[in-house]
């Protein structure tokens, strides 16, 4: 495989940022920009036109961040969250089961709704109950963004992979549950999100320190939980409707968020509120994003996916189980550093025309690139975009988040659900 001067370019600045970001994160912004814009100015881009940089980003995940921290913002403010936090305190005996309880509670929600939404809707909770304890609260953060992240593969509205590959193999919300008489990717992902339980359980079998609240916290308002509870319904109800534009989710979240504000300024007279709820979004994360989003647009235009996708495909030949099996780790590590959205939409054709070939049905393949590729987020920090929101937080919070601080619970949540997902889909499927 021999790459050209611009593909070389490409990779060489792809791969010095990533260095930047796991050497030096407090400068990853900074890496993840100038690299975009060089990108830019070297034609990289196969267009520099404003309009093609600006479609490459994705203003749906951009708008849909924005506006679910704006309710969260109010969330906080109505001390629902404390509320929640007094009864999960309740409910558990240590810290431990804290943790654990507050992912496998995200994972269950993310299975319905985008994860970046679910980790803006829960983290809070979470804050409210670190800071009840005492203790920090990264450990309890970042598991549930990556338990967030496992289950997005479970439902045709939990990930945006999963969307991509619904359209394209034109299947139902159904389907991810029950298909041509099997039982759908939908039972892999929660096997393996059961079979993690156990791995927390060793993880933080150290955080053993008695939980309990005596406190009971009065909720201000309601109408900020009723915001949240209608982003979810409305992003379900979106799902099934045909044909709804490409932005929709986004829109549902700043639309509701416009009407969390309103109502709020109605009811108490409070511009201060409203400057507060603005400044409250994280812009910092909104601004990694975008240029991300810029700089794997670049390495698509480069055709780097394209190979890093063929060579995967090429290796497998004739096995199947071969095959498979490259696809499914081989996604895991490559969507570990780059964004799984332009990787999964790069392999869809490619895994139907091998199944065509081959003369076989190409739900084997679809659901292990699901699974590998949505998953495979998990390993590192900048793998997935709830990832980057929930060290975004953190840091916000004070909490300086390393590569090595994420992989330490990314890794093990990550093996332990590839490989349980891996196997049962194997075996149902082959």
């Amino acid at each position: 495989m021999i790459l050209n001067d611009l593909q070389i370019l490409a990779l060489i600045l792809f791969a010095a940022m990533y260095a930047v970001m796991i050497i030096k994160p407090d400068y990853k912004i900074y890496s993840i920009w100038v690299v975009a814009i060089v990108y830019i100015i070297a034609g990289v881009l196969k267009e520099r036109s404003p309009i093609y940089i600006l479609t490459s980003i994705n203003w749906n995940v951009i708008m849909m961040i924005g506006g679910t921290m704006v309710i969260v913002y109010f969330f906080i403010e109505s001390k629902m969250p404390n509320r929640l936090a007094e009864l999960i305190l309740n409910r558990c005996k240590n810290v431990a089961w804290v943790i654990i309880f507050m992912s496998v509670f995200a994972g269950i929600i993310s299975a319905f709704i985008d994860n970046v939404a679910t980790v803006l809707m829960i983290v809070p909770v979470a804050l409210a109950i670190c800071k009840k304890l005492k203790i920090s609260p990264v450990s309890m953060i970042l598991s549930i963004a990556v338990s967030s992240n496992l289950q997005g593969a479970a439902t045709l509205v939990g990930d945006t992979t999963s969307i991509m590959l619904g359209g394209y193999a034109n299947m139902n919300f159904m389907d991810f549950l029950w298909m041509n008489g099997k039982p759908g990717i939908f039972w892999s992902v929660e096997l393996g999100a059961l079979a993690t339980i156990p791995i927390m359980m060793v993880m933080f079998r150290k955080f053993n320190q008695p939980v309990s609240s005596d406190s009971h916290t009065k909720v201000v308002t309601y109408f900020p939980t009723i915001s949240l509870i209608g982003i979810v319904v409305s992003l379900i109800i979106a799902s099934f409707i045909p044909n709804t534009p490409d932005y929709i989710n986004g829109l549902i979240c700043c639309i509701i968020a416009l009407i969390t504000i309103i109502e709020d300024f109605i009811k108490n007279k409070k511009i201060e509120k409203i400057k507060n709820s603005i400044l409250s979004v994280d812009f910092e994360t909104l601004l990694i994003l975008c240029g991300l989003f810029i700089v794997i647009q670049g390495i698509t235009d480069a055709g780097l996916i394209d190979l890093a996708a063929d060579s995967i495909v090429k290796i497998g030949g004739n096995s199947i189980f071969l095959l498979y099996t490259i696809i499914v780790w081989g996604s895991v590590a490559l969507s570990a550093f780059i964004d799984n959205i332009p990787y999964v939409a790069t392999m869809l054709p490619i895994i139907q025309q091998i199944c065509l070939l081959l003369n076989i049905e190409p739900y084997l393949l679809y659901f292990g690139l699901l699974t590998g590729a949505t998953l495979g987020g998990n390993i590192t920090p900048i793998g997935a975009s709830a990832n980057i929101t929930a060290t975004g937080i953190l840091k916000k919070n004070g909490h300086s988040i390393s590569f090595k601080d994420f992989t330490k619970i990314g890794i093990p949540f990550t093996l332990t659900a590839v490989t349980v997902g891996y196997l049962l889909i194997w075996f149902i499927w082959k």
